[in-house]
């Protein structure tokens, strides 16, 4: 899951930043509104953390624009601001919840993951075959016995796991569970699915992870 915080306040967003890798996400940031605009555009984010007072451009006019060019991408407002009226205002303009600060980050992280399964109707458990993913806990298990994985692991199995059935690229793997700052041209990807390979499929007599040769990867108890 990736995620793009906007905030201008070093000591926040290193806080949010750190918070959510620790998470298990991959984290995009910008320092004003206009790189955020930017980013929010470009990138297919699973959801923006977007704080309300910002350089160069606030944050409603932000959202604003992000609505306006299409992109539905669930949104959690942040801002230093409580009185009603501004909350309102962040809403009607397009973000899915509202935090004041100063904020606990397990209410930031609860928040954000109530969005991303109410935006999208994701399930909690994701089972493929004898996998079994629960996003809640972030625990996986294969014929009842627990996989030991890193987090970085887990958020390309849960992408795999989103995306059962279907062949998912490297370019889309990337996007989704590494950062801007990837290099979609090393052969990172491939390294961690090996990883998975050797914990979910070695042990085991049916494999789950497929190669598609010149496209991508599938998880799939079928093939």
């Amino acid at each position: 899951m990736r995620v793009l915080v906007v905030e201008d306040e070093l000591r926040v967003r290193s806080f949010v930043e750190r918070g959510l890798r620790e998470a298990g996400f991959a984290v995009d940031s910008a320092v004003d509104g206009e790189d955020g605009l930017r980013l929010g555009l470009v990138n297919p984010y699973d959801a923006i953390v977007l704080d309300l007072m910002l350089p160069r451009r606030d944050g409603l006019s932000v959202l604003r624009e992000l609505r306006s060019g299409g992109r539905a991408t669930p949104v959690l407002v942040l801002s230093a601001r409580e009185e009603i009226d501004d909350k309102v205002r962040g809403l009607d303009a397009g973000a899915d919840d509202y935090l004041p600060k100063p904020f606990a980050f397990a209410e930031l992280l609860a928040r954000l993951r109530a969005l991303l399964r109410r935006g999208t109707a994701r399930p909690s458990l994701l089972e493929v075959g004898d996998l079994r993913v629960d996003l809640l806990a972030r625990k996986a298990e294969r014929a009842g016995q627990k996989l030991d994985l890193t987090q970085k692991e887990f958020a390309l199995l849960e992408y795999l796991a989103r995306h059962a059935g279907e062949v998912v690229t490297r370019t889309m793997i990337s996007e989704h569970v590494w950062d801007m700052n990837f290099d979609s041209f090393s052969n990172v990807i491939d390294v961690y699915i090996r990883y998975l390979r050797r914990k979910i499929d070695e042990p085991f007599e049916k494999k789950l992870i497929h190669t598609r040769r010149g496209v991508g990867y599938m998880l799939s108890a079928a093939t």
